[in-house]
């Protein structure tokens, strides 16, 4: 006999930083769709962000998915999944590294845009996460759409090329995650058990008394991987 869980059980159940993305999103696609607010004060570009001094975009870029829609809902879905999983695992009572991974993703995307001419960034954000999971989950078998089953770290690919030959176009906003997400995986699980330390550390890891820490936390994950 199948459990059903109540909405409102499954929602607390989703950890803090990913509940509160989701919830943001669907209460900016919510307004766009009443017409309370415009698809056009949320996007980002730096004319509108800096020169208007319209400092919400840097948000509201990241959390608008488009009107309520099938597309939205897969979003949302996409989300509350692998986000999910990442926060749930590696960052399992470090809240605050995920918030600083969030941010300096989302800061790399805002920097990156430009040469993509993207102006909404929650689906490139969403998908360097993925990225990451995926890559340190080297061992976790997935399947596509029951045709046939692949390792985590090909996700990203498969998603990627599943998403050109939908559209027929070249998914820019998947490759700009790609990337961002890459190099946070480069320089958190990889450079640190070559030379030790972590570059992008959070800023209160940077002292010289938080270094075996660092090393700790690398040999961790290195651990988890194997």
């Amino acid at each position: 006999m199948d459990v059903v869980i109540p909405l409102e059980t499954w929602f607390y159940s989703v950890p803090p930083v990913t509940r509160y993305w989701m919830t943001l999103s669907v209460v900016a696609s919510a307004l766009v769709h009443c017409e309370v607010i415009s698809p056009f004060q949320l996007f980002y570009s730096y004319h509108s962000a800096i020169v208007k001094q319209q400092y919400w975009r840097f948000l509201t870029s990241f959390i608008y998915f488009g009107p309520l829609s099938l597309d939205f809902v897969f979003h949302i879905f996409f989300m509350s999944r692998y986000p999910r999983m990442l926060e749930e695992s590696f960052y399992l009572h470090k809240t605050s590294e995920f918030i600083w991974l969030l941010l300096y993703s989302a800061s790399s995307l805002i920097l990156l845009s430009p040469f993509a001419s993207l102006p909404f960034l929650g689906s490139p954000l969403s998908f360097s996460l993925v990225y990451i999971w995926a890559r340190r989950n080297p061992t976790v078998n997935l399947s596509f759409l029951g045709l046939f089953v692949f390792s985590a770290p090909y996700l990203p690919w498969i998603l990627f090329i599943f998403a050109y030959i939908i559209s027929g176009d070249l998914p820019q906003g998947d490759l700009l995650g790609i990337a961002v997400g890459h190099v946070y995986f480069f320089f958190e699980d990889i450079f640190p058990r070559l030379y030790g330390f972590r570059p992008l550390a959070p800023p209160w890891k940077w002292s010289f008394f938080a270094r075996n820490q660092q090393i700790t936390d690398s040999n961790n994950i290195h651990h988890h991987q194997l």
